[in-house]
């Protein structure tokens, strides 16, 4: 079965009026987004997909992670929350996932097909309360939660705190690689607001100048 299609989305309609303002209030978002041309933010696949996605990737590698994906997905003849409660565990588990993980699997798939996950009453909810929600489904942490409100839901001002790569990013650019603490981080991010996803998606940039996508 040939993978999903990437669904890929114009950049976010604040993504101008995000770098003119940060340029204008930080030093440092002067001189890194002009380095990195028409790249911006994107999002693919739907919201279970991209929760599944985030399971699976836990704790390996990307390459690992890929790899598991891909024979996960060939189980369900499409992925949906519905079609996975159909699966075997042993066939899960052959797929490469761990027991621990098909239980994750299983605990998304039964929110989503129950609807306690309310897809689309997001639009109307404010960060914290998707947090909240998405956080009550066993495997998905807080620093999940914020990846995907940035990447899936695109918000434009998640300023995720436990992320190690934002931690270093600001470290390198602000601090002259000397240790950064949550605290620092957020003095550093109030010049951001509010704008502090796309900030932090350059601040990736510094680190690695090839897009990640969710």
């Amino acid at each position: 079965m040939s993978p999903a299609p990437v669904t890929k989305l114009a950049r976010p309609d604040y993504w101008e009026e995000a770098c003119k303002h940060l340029m204008k209030k930080d030093r440092v978002m002067k001189r890194l987004i002009p380095q990195h041309g028409d790249a911006c933010l994107q999002t693919r696949g739907d919201a279970f997909t991209t929760l599944a996605r985030s399971i699976v990737g836990q704790q390996i590698s990307v390459k690992a992670a890929q790899t598991v994906w891909d024979r996960f997905a060939q189980l369900p003849k499409r992925m949906s929350a519905a079609n996975v409660l159909k699966l075997k565990v042993d066939d899960m588990r052959a797929a490469g996932l761990s027991a621990r993980k098909v239980e994750y699997l299983v605990d998304l798939s039964l929110h989503f097909d129950s609807g306690k996950i309310r897809v689309a009453a997001w639009k109307e909810m404010d960060d914290e309360d998707i947090i909240a929600e998405l956080t009550g489904i066993r495997g998905i942490g807080r620093w999940t939660a914020e990846m995907f409100l940035i990447f899936h839901l695109m918000r434009p001002n998640v300023l995720p705190l436990d992320d190690i790569g934002l931690i270093n990013g600001i470290s390198r650019n602000y601090f002259s690689g000397e240790a950064v603490s949550r605290s620092d981080a957020r003095e550093v991010a109030a010049a951001w607001a509010p704008f502090c996803s796309v900030a932090t998606w350059y601040i990736w940039r510094s680190l690695d100048p090839v897009p990640v996508e969710y």
